[in-house]
């Protein structure tokens, strides 16, 4: 069974070794779903919703949230973010399978730990 919450935040960031309008500072509200996969428990639950959303908020969001991305990762593209993020993640979420962050309602990367 996989189960997945959604996360939303607010950040500024620059491309660099970017030619055209990203190299210049600008900002998004990026959407990030955490999937998680495993047995469903005999309390009926893969993981609580609310336990992931602590872990993710705590490690990755309030991070992210407001800030400039270019302070965290320094190439601050969609793709590295993921990777980042699933650093921060997967030690406290083990059955943690693949993150997914839109920069846009029509562009996003995903990554699975591979």
């Amino acid at each position: 069974m996989k189960i997945a919450k959604e996360f939303t935040f607010d950040s500024a960031h620059f491309l660099k070794d970017y030619h055209g309008k990203c190299e210049n500072l600008h900002g998004h509200t990026y959407k990030m779903r955490v999937t998680v996969e495993g047995p469903i428990k005999k309390n009926g639950l893969v993981m609580d919703f609310s336990e992931i959303k602590r872990i993710v908020n705590e490690k990755v969001v309030d991070k992210f949230d407001h800030a400039n991305i270019n302070d965290i990762l320094e190439h601050s593209t969609v793709e590295n973010m993921c990777v980042w993020a699933w650093k921060q993640i997967k030690r406290e979420i083990p059955k943690l399978v693949e993150i997914r962050i839109w920069e846009t309602a029509t562009s996003f990367a995903v990554y699975d730990g591979k």
